[in-house]
C-alpha cells in the first residue's frame, strides 16, 4: 500500500475512564475496561473496542488514549488479542474527555492534516460490528464535510442514567435514500444537548421520539475539531498542544509533559465544545450499543434463566427473581430475593437493589474517604513482569504469591523497614543478593535482609510462581527503594 493510498481514517479509543459503578470488580488501578464480565466473554472491553475498526484496507492502527498508571495493561491486552497501536498516548493525569481528545487530535493532525478521527470509548458493548462499520462510513463521509458527527442510541426505555442529544431537521443536501424519519445513517441537527434526566422528563424524552442516548462516540476531521475547540475552549487546545511538545517517547508509548497536562482544565468534550458549536449533527444508529455503566446494565446484557437471574460463578438461587450474582471464589446462596444485585470478590461484596445500581459510585467514595484502599486495588495487582496476590497480612507480616512472566524481571531494589523470605513453588528463580547472583529451583528458598539490594527474574520459558513472606514494622508497597527498571517506572510506582 503505498502512502498516498493509505486509509485516513484513525480510530482514537479513550482509556482513562475507573468505571466505579462497577466497583468491587472494577477499581483504580484495574478498570472497566480491562475487565470480562461474562464467562463466555471472549474479549476484554478495550480489546473488543479496538479490534471494531481494526481492518487494515479502511483504517489505520488504532490510537489509544489511556491512563499512564495502565500502559503495561493496555500493551499486555494488545498483545493478547494480536492488537498493534499506532500510538499509545499516556495521560500523567486525569482531565476528562476534552483534553484527551484534544492531544489525540493534535498528535494524529499534526502528521496528517486531512485525518478523520473515530473517537470510541473503550468499555462500551457494541452488538452488531456490521452495523456499526456501515454508521461509520456514513459518518465519516459527513465529517469530510466539515461536520462533528455524533452517534445517537434510540432510547429502549426513559433511562436517567445518559445524557439525551436532541435531534432537529434532517440535513439538506445530505440526503440517504432513506425515509425522512429518524431512520439509522441520516444525519440531523443537533438542537441540544441534555444532561442526565429525571424520570418524568426521561419518559418524555422517550415519548416525543426525537431524543437520543449519547453514546460517546464521535467522527470528525481533525483540523474543523481543533479549529472549533480553539474558538470554545482555547486553554484546552494549548495545554494540549504544550504536553505534546514536551512529551516524552518511551517505545510505544507518548508520554504527555505532566506540568503542561495538569494545567489543562478537567472538561468533558461535551461541556467544552459540542454544547457550543453549530457544526455537530447527530447519527441515529441501532447498533446493539450498551455503556455497560452500572451492574443494571450487565443485568441487561447477560444472558437470564428462567427466572430472569443472570449467574456468573457458582451460586444457588432458591425462589429468587431478576437478580444479578458474580461470584469468583466463594458459592453464593440467596433465597427469596428479588432484583438484587450480588458481587462477590476475595476482599469486598457488594449488595444492592438493582434500581439503586447507579449510587455504587457513592460507595467507592466513601471507601475511598475512610482511607481504604478496597476501592483502588484488587488482592491481585498486575505489574509488567506478572502479578502479585496477597495471601494473608497480619501486624508485622505479609504473605503473597509472586507470578513472574517468562523473561520477566523486577527491578533492582531495596527496602528499608522489611525483610523477605522467597520460598519457589514451580519454576527456576534467578536471584540477585548483593553482589551474589543464584539460581533457585523448586522447593527451594532464599533469605534477603532488610536494606539489602536485590532482584528477581524469571529465565526460563514457564511461569515462575513464588511464595514471599514480608516480616517488618511497615509492609506498605511504596517501601521500595529502586536502583536498575527494565520497565522504565518512576520512583513512585511499585515492584
Amino acid at each position: 500500500m503505498t502512502e498516498r493510498s493509505r486509509p485516513t481514517v484513525y480510530p482514537v479509543v479513550l482509556s482513562g475512564g475507573s468505571g466505579t459503578r462497577l466497583w468491587p470488580l472494577s477499581r483504580q488501578m484495574y478498570p472497566k475496561q480491562f475487565l470480562r464480565l461474562a464467562e463466555d466473554q471472549e474479549l476484554t472491553f478495550l480489546q473488543a473496542s479496538c479490534r471494531r475498526l481494526a481492518d487494515p484496507a479502511r483504517y489505520r492502527p488504532v490510537t489509544v488514549v489511556g491512563n499512564v498508571d495502565h500502559r503495561f495493561l493496555v500493551s499486555e491486552q494488545l498483545a493478547e488479542a494480536s492488537l498493534v497501536a499506532r500510538r499509545i498516548l499516556l495521560e500523567p493525569v486525569a482531565r476528562n474527555t476534552g483534553p484527551a481528545i484534544a492531544a489525540a487530535a493534535l498528535e494524529i493532525g499534526a502528521n496528517d492534516p486531512d485525518a478523520v478521527l473515530v473517537v470510541m470509548p473503550s468499555d462500551h458493548v457494541i452488538a452488531d460490528e456490521v452495523a456499526f462499520a456501515g454508521a461509520v462510513d456514513r459518518a465519516v463521509a459527513s465529517a469530510r464535510t466539515g461536520r462533528i458527527v455524533l452517534f445517537g442510541i434510540r432510547p429502549e426505555r426513559p433511562e436517567t442514567g445518559y445524557g439525551y442529544i436532541e435531534a432537529g431537521m434532517a440535513l439538506a443536501g445530505e440526503e440517504t435514500g432513506l425515509p425522512r424519519t429518524y431512520a439509522a445513517y441520516a444525519p440531523y441537527d443537533v438542537v441540544s444537548f441534555r444532561e442526565k434526566p429525571d424520570a418524568e422528563t426521561a419518559r418524555r424524552f422517550v415519548s416525543e421520539g426525537r431524543f437520543f442516548w449519547n453514546s460517546g462516540i464521535f467522527v470528525f476531521r481533525a483540523s474543523d475539531f481543533l479549529a472549533e475547540l480553539m474558538l470554545h475552549a482555547p486553554e484546552v487546545v494549548e495545554a494540549a498542544r504544550r504536553a505534546l511538545e514536551a512529551a516524552r517517547q518511551e517505545e510505544k508509548y507518548l508520554h504527555l509533559d505532566p506540568v503542561a497536562f495538569a494545567s489543562a482544565p478537567s472538561i468533558s468534550v461535551d461541556y467544552c465544545l459540542l454544547e457550543h458549536t453549530l457544526g455537530t449533527v447527530v447519527i441515529p444508529v441501532d447498533v446493539g450499543w450498551s455503556d455497560v455503566g452500572a451492574w443494571s446494565a450487565v443485568w441487561d446484557i447477560g444472558r437470564r434463566d428462567d427466572h430472569g437471574n443472570v449467574v456468573n460463578g457458582t451460586a444457588f438461587l432458591e425462589d429468587a427473581e431478576n437478580c444479578y450474582v458474580h461470584s469468583e471464589t466463594a458459592i453464593v446462596a440467596a433465597v427469596g430475593v428479588r432484583d438484587l444485585v450480588i458481587v462477590d470478590t476475595p476482599d469486598a461484596i457488594l449488595v444492592t437493589d438493582r434500581s439503586r445500581s447507579q449510587d455504587v459510585s457513592r460507595i467507592v467514595k466513601r471507601i475511598a474517604s475512610s482511607n481504604r484502599r478496597e476501592h483502588e486495588q484488587h488482592l491481585k495487582a498486575h505489574r509488567p513482569w506478572g502479578f502479585f496476590q496477597q495471601i494473608s497480612n497480619g501486624g508485622r507480616f505479609q504473605v503473597k504469591l509472586l507470578h513472574v512472566n517468562p523473561g520477566g524481571r523486577l527491578s533492582m531494589q531495596m527496602h528499608h523497614h522489611r525483610s523477605e523470605h522467597w520460598v519457589v513453588v514451580k519454576g527456576t528463580a534467578r536471584v540477585t543478593c548483593g553482589d551474589s547472583v543464584r539460581l533457585v529451583r523448586e522447593n527451594e528458598s532464599v533469605y534477603i535482609n532488610a536494606t539489602e539490594w536485590h532482584r528477581l527474574e524469571n529465565p526460563g520459558k514457564v511461569p515462575l510462581e513464588l511464595i514471599e513472606v514480608q516480616i517488618g514494622s511497615y509492609l506498605g508497597e511504596d517501601d521500595i527503594i529502586r536502583g536498575d527498571d527494565v520497565y522504565n517506572r518512576t520512583p513512585e510506582e511499585t515492584k
